[in-house]
């Protein structure tokens, strides 16, 4: 090891995400044997604008830039300097990945193994409180001038690597790092490894957490280990910033994929996690919904509704909706034009729908009308399914469940194989409670589409749970709507 070339290198860039992102200024520093046998550094021209808050930071603008030479000028010299040498950086996934894209756009390949000093120094200096390169200077008395240019910061990287290097008994460390099945240059620079190697490799979710401990993404994965290196190894811009910027990794077991896209979305309404976009908006979710007209007639109608606060009364398109709108206005021999199926007129006039009794027309008396209005709302009400969705639990021991009650999610539980379940009640003591959205419902749809009654079982008494709690999360938005929720193929 200690004939082994190293590439220390840094460079300062135009900022932005990786695939926009060029290089201002670059140095290299070769250490064999732990002493400096060379050393390359320029300014390139990025040919675009250096944005003034990256001028701020590095001093570089673009008048010194311009007569600089430009990356095709100089990217020969940069492939053989760094020929046979391991690439070394602070924080190597940012600079490499810069280099790699430079070399990209000329239509060339560039690799070399590589080792990230931020990940050594956590594993060789560990319980500092930062790993920044000021900082880990300022701790550990390395003198770091001319900070944020590429030749200050590669000087003090140098000092950083010949320390580490001499912490390293028989290089066992440094090794370990450039095993290619280690990944360690490719894991996220502020996380301990650790906390990697501790995560399980069953269902359940996961939590990226920045700095201060605030959720910046939310995940499901049938095994959670597996899918969470998945987005470190990934290449794109925005699986890089999610790795720049997680500290911490939680996670919670499910014992099942139906539970862990249940239990994720709960976090994705609560947290709102920057690096989510699947079920952070709202989508357009429509109800039946009824009132009284100035005639004293009690009116149907489709309503558009807030997603991200589900009531009973939810259906996931406007199709579903109408459909269910006309089969009740049949079957209860109610007037189209009351249920808003027709524009106004004084005769209802449907294409399909011919049983009226011709309450538009003053035939038929308003009191008997608004009968079979609250008969047919009341059969809405009496059609939401009560059931529990049983699957795989966290051990051999455990069961999952989900529970939806007159068609509304409740939430989720466990319970031991040895319980005695027979009754809808029997679920209360192991139910934690969780907010109905549009999102649970469509994966419970989706869930009862994909493996038809497997595992459910329905309860046809009402519900009588004792606790008051289970009627909180409904109430609110029972007050103003009426109506169903299906589970539909």
């Amino acid at each position: 090891m200690h004939s082994q070339l190293f590439a220390i290198i840094d460079v300062e860039t135009t900022g932005g995400g990786i695939a926009g992102n060029r290089i201002t200024e670059i140095c290299i520093a070769l250490m064999r044997e732990n002493v400096v046998v060379d050393k390359y550094t320029t300014l390139v021209n990025p040919e675009r604008d250096i944005p003034q808050h990256i001028t701020a930071l590095t001093g570089i603008d673009n008048k010194m830039v311009a007569n600089a030479p430009r990356f095709f000028e100089v990217a020969q010299q940069i492939e053989e300097f760094t020929q046979d040498a391991i690439f070394v950086a602070h924080n190597v996934s940012f600079d490499y990945n810069v280099i790699r894209g430079e070399f990209r756009l000329l239509g060339q390949h560039y690799n070399r193994k590589k080792i990230c000093t931020v990940r050594l120094s956590r594993k060789l200096i560990p319980g500092l409180q930062s790993y920044s390169l000021g900082r880990l200077c300022n701790s550990i008395n390395i003198p770091h001038l001319n900070r944020h240019r590429a030749e200050g910061d590669v000087d003090a990287t140098v000092i950083l690597f010949q320390r580490l290097f001499s912490l390293d008994d028989n290089f066992e460390t440094i090794t370990t790092f450039l095993n290619p099945r280690s990944k360690q240059a490719t894991l996220p620079p502020h996380l301990p490894a650790e906390q990697i190697n501790e995560l399980p490799e069953q269902s359940g979710i996961y939590l990226f957490k920045n700095q201060k401990h605030q959720v910046i993404y939310a995940g499901k994965a049938k095994n959670i280990k597996k899918r969470v290196l998945s987005h470190f190894y990934d290449k794109k811009t925005k699986e890089y910033h999610l790795g720049q910027e997680t500290h911490f990794i939680d996670y919670e077991l499910t014992g099942n994929e139906l539970l862990a896209l249940l239990v994720e979305s709960e976090h994705i309404r609560k947290h709102y996690p920057k690096f989510n976009s699947a079920q952070k908006w709202p989508t357009t979710t429509y109800q039946i919904i009824s009132y009284l007209n100035q005639r004293g007639i009690i009116q149907l109608a489709l309503g558009k509704t807030n997603a991200l606060h589900d009531s009973v009364s939810t259906f996931y398109n406007r199709t579903e909706a109408t459909e269910k709108l006309e089969e009740i206005c049949e079957n209860f021999k109610l007037c189209p034009r009351f249920c808003t199926l027709q524009s106004n007129s004084e005769k209802c006039s449907h294409y399909r729908i011919k049983n009226c009794e011709g309450i538009c027309e003053g035939i038929e008396n308003v009191e008997n009308y608004n009968l079979k209005v609250q008969a047919a709302i009341q059969s809405l009400k009496e059609n939401k399914p009560t059931f529990a969705i049983q699957g795989k639990g966290r051990t051999e021991g455990e069961i999952a469940f989900a529970l939806v009650a007159h068609g509304q999610y409740k939430g989720f539980g466990f319970f031991d194989r040895s319980e005695a379940i027979s009754n809808i009640e029997d679920y209360e003591p192991f139910l934690k409670l969780q907010q109905a959205t549009y999102h649970t419902h469509a994966i419970i749809r989706s869930h009862l589409k994909k493996n038809g009654e497997q595992n459910v079982v329905y309860f046809d008494e009402p519900l009588q749970l004792t606790l008051q709690r289970m009627k909180v999360m409904t109430s609110n938005s029972a007050k103003k709507n009426k109506g169903l929720f299906e589970f539909k193929d």
